[in-house]
């Protein structure tokens, strides 16, 4: 029935909310661990659990993440805040309320930069603001019970919240892609939504093209991965409008992802604001900052990513992809800095990052951050290059694994050690490209008659038998002599 559907007449309208759950020590209100990982209920004390007579305190560090990501994000940021509860009733919710500021965002509006297929455009925040985290229920762990962890009951979150105002699920996966980018990139979380420490639910509607009224919207949970929100937002997008045009009515509701079979089933009809009767928080004063305390913060903000992409265009010569590439993540561009510092030589050194270093830890299955070599040692080993003491192939696939093996080794030490050195004396050179082009004369008649890219194959057969030591520079020029 969906092939006689006309999927193309309906406009997809998605507003996305993204918990990122903040990298700091201890819980929003008290001081127990944040830490991910500990066995069940042991990062909890009375004020976690909200017992009579305990009283929360502000976690300052948490508000200083939550203006860096509003910088970041060219959000207004609010100087006088408070809290309010935001009443609900779930088993991994130990007071029975959540602490947030869904009422009075820190940070008000703001924008992320996305491109894909269609270009670049800006998506529009609404807000981000901090509350505090539920805790898990289990539903595995007892065939008769759900049991509890409330180890992630008060650790402190931004949640991030779009305008509706992406369209597809491609600008979806490229928003979450920058933003995982982004909270990374300010040091604020690290991302990984595996362990559940960047969330997202996304609020899907669909009208005719042409309408400017929304339609209903539903809200998908329990998406554990920017691949998984993109097929969850692909499927209920096919659901919505073939439920539409075979005659059925969307309904306002909450519908849980399963990764494993690609479809979503209802969890429950949707709560609207007015269900959590917000009230202000009335055991946490209201609190403000000064104009001194938000400039510190600006100005210990890292250059952010597409600042430094036009840097490295427009100032090092790189490519747009290259650039972008390197500026993938933060660790590869502090890399890069650290390298161009000690060699300024910013394509070659992009090459590197591109090619042999991002080959290796694909290989090891590691980020940047682990990479064992230091700046300076590939610094070493790209002079070399640049040098004319070895090629890039022969450093790449010789000298590079040695140098991970030994990064307190020279590079030169590796190259002389091993008999890679590049001859550049046209002495040894010249007996070796004799011997190639008496291999060759036929090749030889048809250069002569034109045919000029065969030089490529008389350089190869030099390096081959020269075993990779032959200077390309010189041999080319010595070939050109003999080739007249």
């Amino acid at each position: 029935m969906s092939a006689s559907i006309d999927f193309d007449k309906y406009e997809v309208v998605i507003g996305l909310e993204v918990h990122a759950q903040l990298q700091t020590e201890s819980k929003l209100f008290c001081g127990d661990s944040a830490a991910f990982g500990g066995a069940p209920n042991t990062h909890i004390s009375p004020i976690t659990l909200g017992h009579p007579g305990t009283l929360p305190k502000l976690n300052k560090k948490a508000v200083e993440y939550a203006i860096r990501l509003g910088l970041a994000c060219e959000c207004h940021i609010e100087k006088e805040n408070f809290f309010a509860r935001k009443n609900y009733f779930y088993p991994d919710l130990p007071k029975g309320y959540q602490v947030s500021q869904h009422t009075a965002p820190i940070c008000v509006g703001g924008r992320v930069i996305i491109s894909t297929a269609d270009g670049e455009r800006a998506i529009q925040l609404n807000r981000i603001h901090m509350e505090e985290d539920a805790g898990k229920s289990m539903h595995d762990q007892d065939p008769a019970f759900t049991l509890v962890d409330y180890n992630r009951a008060g650790v402190p979150l931004l949640e991030i919240v779009t305008e509706p105002d992406l369209h597809s699920s491609d600008e979806v996966y490229a928003f979450l892609t920058v933003l995982r980018r982004l909270v990374r990139w300010v040091d604020v979380c690290d991302g990984n939504m595996e362990e559940g420490s960047m969330r997202c639910d996304a609020n899907i509607s669909i009208r005719l093209k042409g309408e400017t009224r929304l339609g209903t919207k539903v809200e998908v949970k329990n998406l554990n991965s920017i691949r998984n929100v993109k097929r969850a937002v692909e499927g209920e997008i096919k659901r919505q409008i073939t439920l539409v045009e075979t005659g059925g009515t969307i309904v306002q509701e909450t519908r849980s992802f399963d990764a494993g079979n690609g479809t979503s089933f209802p969890l429950r009809s949707k709560e609207e604001a007015n269900d959590y009767r917000y009230f202000p928080e009335p055991d946490l004063a209201p609190f403000s900052f000064t104009d001194e305390f938000l400039e510190g913060i600006r100005a210990s903000l890292p250059e952010l990513p597409e600042a430094l992409v036009q840097k490295y265009v427009k100032q090092y010569g790189l490519s747009d992809y290259d650039a972008r590439v390197v500026c993938d993540d933060k660790a590869t561009a502090d890399y890069f800095e650290q390298v161009v510092n000690v060699i300024p030589k910013h394509k070659a050194v992009a090459n590197w990052l591109l090619g042999p270093v991002k080959s290796t830890l694909n290989d090891k299955g590691i980020d940047m951050s682990a990479f064992p070599l230091p700046a300076k040692a590939l610094a070493a080993l790209i002079q070399l290059v640049e040098d004319g003491k070895v090629n890039f192939s022969i450093a790449s696939s010789r000298i590079f694994p040695e140098l991970l093996l030994a990064p307190e080794t020279a590079p030169l030490d590796i190259a002389t050690r091993l008999n890679l050195l590049q001859d550049n004396n046209a002495d040894n050179i010249t007996p070796i490209i004799d011997e190639v082009l008496n291999k060759y004369p036929d090749k030889v008649a048809e250069f002569r008659r034109g045919k000029k890219g065969l030089m490529a194959l008389f350089v190869g057969e030099v390096m081959k038998a020269s075993k990779g030591k032959a200077d390309p520079k010189l041999t080319n020029q010595l070939l050109a002599e003999k080739l007249k």
